[in-house]
């Protein structure tokens, strides 16, 4: 196990970057990342794979919400996604390496790589691959992390100098319909924190009581949370977590 440095308890993290369309920062935009370093906040970015291997930061599978584009992000090479046009903003989809040289060791960064499986299962590795050789170097505040058990997994032995965590939630029929009920009750359970070598958890806001996190909380690991969207929600998150992934207002910064 690597452990999370301090630095990710300290501030909170933006998600997806300081991201308002209306703004023209794009969310996991270039924009988004310089104005969360602005503010000294850290950032939350995801990471997609593209046809040839890169580690291109996007949330979506699809291109249809975020760009003029639809269809899989897998389906286009790193140079084509490049040129590809974030809704709201100026600028195509970056890849890893540029977002690391933005953010240049200033404010703690936490990527989260997508499920590249469908159904939480063992991955190709190559976005687990691009991610790591992108990191090698990456002298930082950073950590790893994903919903996915195995990727985590995959990552401890591409990047083992790197902490890793698990995303984790309550894993609602509602909310991940195309999940398998035994694979979403496995998951609710964080089964893998140990098999994957994990030094935190990332957990969602409205699942902070779960008998499964008060369990890793009692052994003294870290609780983050996702996405806390107010003030108010920040309180109520902040009775149990130690630091939030925020979006749509500006949490307060310690003195």
């Amino acid at each position: 196990m690597t452990a999370l440095p301090e630095a990710f308890l300290a501030v909170p993290l933006a998600h997806r970057g300081l991201h308002d369309r209306d703004a023209g920062r794009p969310e996991n935009s270039r924009a988004a990342v310089r104005a969360a370093v602005a503010a000294g906040y850290g950032i939350e970015i995801d990471l997609q794979a593209s046809r040839d291997g890169a580690a291109m930061v996007f949330h979506d599978y699809d291109l249809g919400r975020l760009t003029p584009e639809t269809g899989p992000v897998r389906r286009r090479d790193a140079a084509q996604l490049a040129q590809i046009p974030l809704t709201g903003g100026d600028e195509g989809i970056p890849a890893l390496p540029e977002i690391l040289a933005l953010v240049a060791c200033r404010v703690p960064l936490l990527i989260e790589l997508k499920d590249q499986h469908g159904q939480m299962g063992e991955t190709d590795g190559a976005l687990e691959s691009a991610t790591a050789a992108a990191l090698a170097d990456y002298a930082g505040p950073v950590a790893v992390m994903s919903f996915n058990p195995h990727m985590v997994i995959a990552m401890a032995a591409r990047a083992p100098q790197v902490p890793r965590g698990l995303v984790t939630g309550a894993f609602s029929a509602e909310k991940w319909p195309l999940l398998r009920e035994e694979t979403r009750a496995r998951l609710r359970a964080i089964p893998d924190y140990d098999a994957a070598g994990a030094s935190f958890v990332s957990h969602a806001a409205d699942d902070l009581d779960s008998p499964h996190l008060a369990r890793l909380r009692a052994r003294g690991a870290p609780v983050l949370c996702w996405t806390v969207r107010s003030a108010e929600a920040e309180a109520r998150a902040r009775r149990v977590a130690d630091t939030i992934t925020f979006e749509g207002y500006l949490p307060d910064l310690p003195a």
